[in-house]
């Protein structure tokens, strides 16, 4: 879907302009995205198979749920929209843990470089896998693996082509953070 969002400067500022995301990713222009992240209290993470049509990395695994940020749209209402559009699970704001902002350049082609700065959640998962709903058009699968399995195959990349390649910082920080809730 080719939605309007708000164009950021290079320190996350919104600059007041709009576009159509095809647009933003054609001229490199910083946008915000959500990213929650689904944990159980016994220590595992929720990651999606991003859909098989997918623009971007196509079938990797990833975060259990990220989307843009409509223009207007406030942080906290865009990551509840896509828990609800991706998993079909309904939070609210006292759910959401912030855990601050993440920025992520990544050259696709010639004529697409996605520029998105990343507003990133925890959340805890207190419904059984079997009872998400996952968004046909958006996600091929859903699982729960252990952090320690995660960290092993996202820390050391050990699982390089697995995994959408956010880069060891970003993984280091989500495994740390779930890790001292758990």
């Amino acid at each position: 879907m080719d939605e309007q969002v708000d164009i950021l400067d290079e320190h996350g500022k919104p600059t007041g302009k709009s576009c159509l995301k095809s647009e933003a990713h054609r001229k490199g222009l910083l946008h915000p995205t959500v990213h929650i992240w689904l944990y159980t209290p016994d220590g595992r993470v929720l990651i999606q198979q991003r859909g098989k049509d997918k623009a971007t990395h196509p079938l990797l695994w990833d975060v259990s749920v990220a989307g843009h940020v409509s223009a207007g749209e406030e942080i906290v209402a865009a990551a509840i929209r896509e828990v609800a559009e991706e998993v079909g699970l309904t939070v609210s704001e006292s759910d959401l843990e912030p855990l601050g902002t993440f920025k992520a350049i990544h050259k696709i082609s010639e004529d697409f470089i996605d520029a998105e700065l990343h507003h990133i959640f925890l959340c805890r998962l207190s419904v059984p896998l079997n009872l998400l709903t996952k968004q046909e058009s958006e996600v091929e699968d859903l699982a729960l693996v252990p952090l320690f399995k995660f960290a092993e195959e996202t820390w050391g990349l050990a699982s390089m082509g697995k995994y959408v390649p956010h880069g060891p910082t970003y993984y280091k920080t989500i495994i740390k953070e779930i890790k001292s809730r758990t």
